[in-house]
């Protein structure tokens, strides 16, 4: 099977849905002329022309709010934020009107239409670029949160987004847009909600999603090496959590781990170790850990960001943690 990067991924999932629906068309900064601030959309104005690839000022909140009014009238718009700390601006019309238009409308109208761009960390970029917001979208009610981990999740999740009938934040990463991965070249679509198991094992389960999911799966490696079976969850969506996965795996392992870059209080993962807690408490042979970014904002220097972030290092404490090896 063919190897493609994450970027192209998402090229081709953007590009065959809107060949295959002309409400389909893309919007943000730099997406055109530019061929997208990380290549995500190169070739697709020479494709598809200015009408369906539209570059837009520096005005996230304006270029939302277009987006929202095609969607409620029948386009399928998608929107481009340059990074999600950026769609702190915007923030007024993902909320108070996409999220809200199905229930607002008594069902009259929805918002079919795809926010998408990084999230999180992408090196030396400072505390304003540097932040995650999953679970400030996953809070929501009326929209769905997509974090792919891979090429492959991200071209069929992002197909499976566009299509879907509720408005879907679409979260990825400045540092995996280069990563290769296998993507076939037919048509696939992966339904959102739904978690998958990347590697099974018996002592502990492991559950992250978005580009944590490297660090759970190294952090497994070598706890192999130690003589401890790991199960790692990738969970793809954070909104809806594919809880049954989570608590029948738990149910198997009696431990868990929750990798997740970010602040501790009120995050993904904090709804995840309470509902493990409430649904699988006799079976838990340890406490519930989660391994979060530390609560400060992230600093410029590499150091610092190192002793911020959630590593491998950290990781593996937590699991001996659970498994009583500490």
């Amino acid at each position: 099977m063919r190897e493609i990067q994450f970027r192209e991924a998402l090229r081709e999932a953007m590009s065959e849905e809107m060949r295959r629906d002309e409400r389909v068309f893309l919007m943000g900064e730099e997406v055109a002329e530019y061929n997208g601030a990380y290549k995500v959309s190169q070739g697709m104005l020479d494709e598809f022309g200015p009408k369906r690839v539209i570059d837009t000022p520096i005005a996230e909140l304006g270029f939302a709010g277009i987006g929202v009014g095609a969607a409620v009238n029948g386009l399928r718009p998608i929107i481009e934020f340059m990074t999600f700390n950026f769609s702190l601006v915007a923030i007024d019309q993902i909320i108070n009107s996409a999220a809200k238009m199905l229930s607002m409308s008594a069902g009259q109208y929805g918002a079919p239409m795809v926010f998408r761009g990084p999230t999180g960390n992408a090196g030396q970029l400072g505390a304003q670029h540097s932040q995650n917001f999953e679970n400030w979208y996953a809070n929501t009610p009326g929209l769905k949160v997509v974090v792919p981990s891979n090429p492959y999740d991200a071209k069929g999740l992002l197909k499976a987004s566009i299509r879907d009938e509720d408005p879907v934040i679409f979260m990825e990463s400045e540092l995996m847009y280069g990563d290769k991965g296998e993507v076939p070249e037919g048509e696939y679509l992966l339904p959102l909600g739904q978690a998958h198991i990347v590697k099974e094992g018996t002592d502990v389960t492991l559950i992250s999603f978005g580009k944590m999911m490297k660090i759970a799966l190294e952090a497994a490696e070598e706890m192999a090496k130690e003589g401890v079976s790991c199960e790692v969850i990738d969970l793809r969506t954070v909104r809806p959590i594919d809880y049954k996965t989570v608590l029948n795996s738990v149910k198997k392992t009696n431990r868990a781990v929750i990798v997740e870059e970010a602040w501790p209080l009120a995050s993904i993962s904090t709804d995840l170790a309470f509902n493990i807690q409430r649904h699988a408490f006799d079976y838990l042979d340890a406490p519930v850990l989660r391994v979060n970014s530390m609560d400060v904002s992230l600093s410029y220097a590499p150091t610092l960001i190192e002793a911020t972030l959630p590593s491998v290092k950290r990781t593996i404490e937590a699991i001996n943690k659970v498994t009583y090896r500490a």
